[in-house]
């Protein structure tokens, strides 16, 4: 039997990257049989979810993934601006060189799957690398910052922002764009110029914001 633990990483997960559609109501029974736990577990990790902003409950109707909103989308693109821009500008400061190693590191390796990605006739054998490796090059950008309350806050707005957008990004025709991006945004951070990394992780983000004002 799965740990509570493991039922929570693992409804997360596909809360995240479209394993259950927009509004679709989360039963309890079923995701009790499949996981083989009881119901009382279930309803703790959704309940859990639910603080993440993952699951919405309501008392009579259950619990359900929430809609697709642009305005949530455009909610949640300006906080991630703000959180990474100054979590990656404190990092650069406190980070020193284990930390430029670690995201030299996670660079390589989401820049290796977006170039097979840009060549792919097949995407679908990289979804779940490509969304771990953008997710790991992303913390890894704050991960310096010395603020505990920074990254927790961060990492449930990087939820929320990864599920409103869960169906476009499996298209992956954004891939040379991030391609770019990324590599600017280490560049501007390893030079140690916090005024071009804020204004480099801005223009990663800021398709999303003219999406959802269009």
């Amino acid at each position: 039997m799965l740990q509570n633990t493991d039922i929570y990483e693992t409804l997360k997960y596909r809360l995240m990257t479209n394993g259950f559609a927009h509004g679709q109501k989360l039963r309890a029974e079923h995701l009790r049989q499949e996981f083989g736990c009881s119901a009382s577990t279930i309803r703790e990790v959704l309940f859990r979810l639910s603080t993440l902003g993952l699951v919405e409950f309501r008392d009579q109707r259950g619990f359900r993934v929430p809609q697709k909103s642009a305005k949530i989308v455009n909610e949640l693109t300006h906080l991630r601006v703000l959180l990474e821009a100054e979590g990656t500008a404190m990092s650069i400061r406190l980070g020193g060189i284990a930390w430029e190693a670690q995201l030299t590191a996670a660079h390589h390796q989401l820049s290796h799957l977006e170039m097979r990605l840009q060549s792919a006739d097949d995407t679908a054998p990289f979804v779940d690398l490509w969304f771990a490796a953008e997710r790991q090059f992303h913390e890894t950008l704050i991960s310096a910052c010395g603020s505990d309350s920074l990254r927790t806050t961060h990492h449930q707005i990087y939820c929320r922002f990864r599920q409103q957008l869960m169906v476009e990004d499996r298209a992956f025709d954004f891939i040379s764009y991030n391609i770019q991006h990324h590599q600017q945004i280490l560049d501007a951070a390893l030079s140690g110029n916090e005024a071009l990394t804020r204004q480099k992780i801005h223009a990663h983000l800021a398709r999303h914001l003219m999406a959802a004002a269009s």
